[in-house]
């Protein structure tokens, strides 16, 4: 099976749902605008990263594979700490360097080792594994920033109020792994598939995928929570303070 080209007369087909389900929104009083929204800006913005990755990879050019890719990681680490945003400028740094290392370690050694990219700034491979693994990182950090301060309010311990959080952060990728092949085909392997790559190579490369999302996001979030510790005990001292005069 050949790739198709979709026409634009045939993309706009794939609205027809789209537009039913933003009538059942206005018919039933719910939030129809900030739906619809969201549904031209996704339009908008993969438009631009349509034109713009067919410039960079066209370029392949090493200063700009770097410039996307710490654009990747300050913008992850910003959109991250969206749950605490009282704590957010306090906090960069440290959402910073934890997906900075759990993400560029893991995209380090899916390209260079599992796939053994030649060169090593490929632009075509990078920076799409990097969208996945920064992205997944950004989330499990949000999670568990989400869930940290929750515990801590509550005046728990760190240590405790720590477990929960990477517990937390790591449920929906845990989910996924055992979903995935039995409740779904991911995006990957379903787009390979549909590009005529034998089920079972995309099988392998969807393999790789899981395996770096669920490493790259536990990476970044056990850094975070270890870098952190000193912050938020210092935001939360009175809090845990409280607590445990009235446990005594």
């Amino acid at each position: 099976m050949d790739l198709q080209v979709i026409s634009l007369y045939n993309l706009s087909l794939a609205f027809i749902p789209v537009a039913i389900t933003l009538f059942i929104l206005y018919r039933w009083s719910l939030d129809a605008a900030n739906a619809l929204y969201a549904v031209v800006r996704m339009l908008v913005q993969l438009l631009l990263i349509g034109y713009m990755l067919a410039y960079i990879f066209a370029a392949d050019n090493t200063a700009i594979i770097f410039i996307v890719l710490s654009v990747m990681i300050v913008a992850s680490s910003w959109i991250a700490l969206g749950p605490v945003r009282k704590q957010r400028k306090r906090l960069f740094k440290h959402a910073f360097v934890s997906i900075l290392i759990g993400g560029a370690t893991v995209l380090a050694l899916m390209t260079q080792g599992v796939l053994a990219i030649e060169p090593w700034y490929q632009a075509q491979a990078t920076i799409p594994l990097a969208g996945m693994i920064f992205a997944n990182s950004m989330n499990s950090v949000s999670l568990a920033a989400e869930r940290l301060t929750a515990e801590m309010k509550r005046g728990g311990s760190y240590d405790d109020a720590r477990v929960t959080a990477l517990q937390s952060s790591l449920i929906p990728v845990i989910n996924s792994l055992f979903a995935v092949g039995l409740v779904s085909l991911p995006g990957m392997m379903t787009g390979q598939i549909l590009s005529g790559v034998s089920p079972l190579v995309a099988a392998r490369y969807q393999i790789m995928v899981m395996c770096m999302i669920f490493g790259s996001a536990g990476i970044s979030t056990a850094v975070f929570l270890t870098l952190t510790r000193t912050a938020f005990c210092e935001i939360y001292r009175d809090r845990i303070e409280q607590k445990s005069d009235q446990e005594n």
